[in-house]
């Protein structure tokens, strides 16, 4: 079993949205949806794709091992990937590139105030499942697509993980809006 605290993935990610809404002070919407290249994201694209990662799969999964019937859970394990991303404790700082798609591809959001609720929700969310991720039984699982079967406890680790994955590409995105800004 992997060693995790739900304690400390809800404060890292208190910590990650305290510094997300800093990052939106800074930024105008139209720097926030401004995209290095048709194949990249925007940085309001970024943060949209943390907030429905984590309410829509990661947090839900979390509900669905809660309420797996007693005959419900998995004997299946994790990737050998998954094994290596839970004993560091954190998704390695590579590049993943998937295709776009409807379904994977983040939208643009329409204002500063859909991130910020969304960056609230999400933290609502997981304080709401913190104190039950403990209870819920190790042998229900479900499948994540890269990490394999995932535990509740898991899946909440993982939501921290992804926001400090994606640390990366904001400061890439950072970067790339200063550099935007001073050829002006």
């Amino acid at each position: 079993m992997t060693n995790m605290n739900p304690c400390q993935s809800l404060l890292r990610v208190e910590e990650s949205v305290k510094q997300i809404v800093q990052e939106l002070e800074r930024y105008s919407m139209e720097q926030i949806t401004h995209k290095p290249s048709e194949e990249e994201w925007s940085l309001g694209q970024v943060y949209m794709h943390l907030i429905r990662s984590a309410l829509y799969m990661q947090l839900r999964q979390i509900e669905v091992c809660r309420d797996m019937t007693v005959d419900g859970g998995s004997q299946q394990e994790k990737s050998e990937q998954g094994e290596l991303v839970f004993a560091a404790g954190s998704i390695p700082p590579i590049r993943i590139k998937v295709p776009a798609s409807p379904e994977y591809t983040p939208p643009q959001p329409a204002s500063k105030e859909e991130i910020v609720k969304g960056m609230q929700a999400v933290l609502q969310r997981m304080e709401e499942l913190a104190s039950a991720v403990a209870s819920i039984p190790e042998q229900n699982k479900t499948m994540h697509p890269g990490f394999g079967y995932l535990s509740a406890k898991e899946w909440y680790m993982l939501v921290d993980m992804h926001f400090r994955h994606h640390m990366l590409q904001r400061e890439r995105l950072a970067e790339f809006l200063q550099e935007t800004e001073s050829a002006m």
